[in-house]
C-alpha cells in the first residue's frame, strides 16, 4: 500500500472533523450545557487555586503571579489532549465489545483514524481560559512581549502537550491487555492537576517521580521556566521538547502494538 503523506491526512481529518461537528451541533442543547459545564469547571478550579495561594506572598520562592502563569500554561498545554485525543476514553469499550475491529480494515493509519473521529470542542473553552490567565499573569509579572518570546511560548506549549497526550495514550492502550483498564487511565489523568505547581514545592522523592516516572513536570514547570526565569533555565527545560516528542513516540508505538495484537473477539 502506498504511503500516505501529511496532506492526505490533513484532508481526511478536515472531512472527519466537519462530520463530527455537524453531529454535535445537531444536539445544540447538549453542546451548550456541556460547554457551560466545562467553563464552570475551569472557574471553580481557578477559584480554588486563588483561595489557596492568594494569601501567601510566595511558595518556596514562587510568587503568586508566577504560580498563576504555571496554571494558565498548564491549561493551554492540556487543551490538545482534551480536544484531539478524547476518544481514548472510549477505547476500552470498543475493544471489549469487538467494535474496534472496524478500524483495522481501512487503508489509513489506525491510530489516526481512531483518534480523529472525536473532537471535543469544549476544550476550546479551556484554551480561552488558559490564554486569559496566562496573559493576565504575564502582564502582572512584567514580562517582555517580543516575537521571540511568543515563539518560545508556542513551541514549548505544543511540545509540553505531547507529554500529557503520551501519558493518556499509554494508559488507554492498557485495555488491549487489562480488562479493568479504566482505573489506570483515570489514575494517570488525575495527575494532570499536579502539573500546575512547581515541582520544587514537593519532596525529592516526588520531584523524581514527576520528572522521570510520571513526567508531569514537563507539562508546565520545566517548559515555562524558559519564559519565566530565562537566567536560570535548567537543562531539562531546554530538553523538554525532545522529552515530549520522545514520550509521545513511545506511547504511539505502545498503542499501535496493542492494536496489532487485537483479535476482534471482544470480551
Amino acid at each position: 500500500m502506498k504511503n500516505k503523506g501529511l496532506g492526505f491526512y490533513l484532508r481526511i481529518y478536515g472531512k472527519i472533523l466537519a462530520q463530527d461537528l455537524k453531529s454535535k451541533m445537531s444536539y445544540r442543547a447538549d453542546f451548550i450545557i456541556s460547554t457551560i459545564g466545562m467553563i464552570f469547571t475551569n472557574i471553580s478550579g481557578f477559584v480554588s487555586f486563588w483561595i489557596l495561594f492568594k494569601n501567601f506572598p510566595s511558595v518556596n520562592g514562587w510568587g503568586y503571579y508566577e504560580m498563576l502563569f504555571l496554571y494558565g500554561f498548564s491549561l493551554i498545554s492540556l487543551t490538545p489532549v482534551q480536544c484531539f485525543f478524547d476518544n481514548n476514553w472510549s477505547l476500552r469499550m470498543y475493544v471489549y465489545s469487538g467494535d474496534f475491529i472496524k478500524y483495522c480494515f481501512r487503508p489509513i493509519n489506525i491510530f489516526f483514524y481512531y483518534q480523529s473521529e472525536v473532537f471535543d470542542i469544549k476544550g476550546l473553552g479551556q484554551l480561552a481560559f488558559g490564554i486569559g490567565t496566562l496573559c493576565y499573569s504575564w502582564s502582572k509579572i512584567g514580562l517582555a512581549v517580543t516575537p521571540l518570546m511568543i515563539l518560545k511560548v508556542i513551541i514549548f506549549v505544543l511540545t509540553a502537550s505531547l507529554v500529557m497526550i503520551a501519558l493518556q495514550n499509554a494508559a488507554s492502550a492498557a485495555c488491549f491487555w487489562i480488562q479493568n483498564s479504566f482505573y489506570i487511565l483515570d489514575f494517570v489523568f488525575r495527575f494532570k492537576d499536579y502539573a500546575r505547581y512547581p515541582i520544587t514545592i514537593f519532596s525529592p522523592v516526588f520531584r523524581f517521580i514527576f520528572t522521570f516516572i510520571m513526567p508531569i513536570a514537563f507539562i508546565a514547570y520545566y517548559p515555562s521556566l524558559v519564559i519565566l526565569r530565562p537566567d536560570e533555565v535548567p537543562l531539562l527545560s531546554w530538553l523538554s521538547p525532545m522529552f515530549g516528542a520522545f514520550f509521545f513516540f513511545l506511547s504511539y508505538k505502545l498503542w499501535m502494538f496493542g492494536a496489532s495484537r487485537y483479535s476482534g473477539t471482544g470480551s
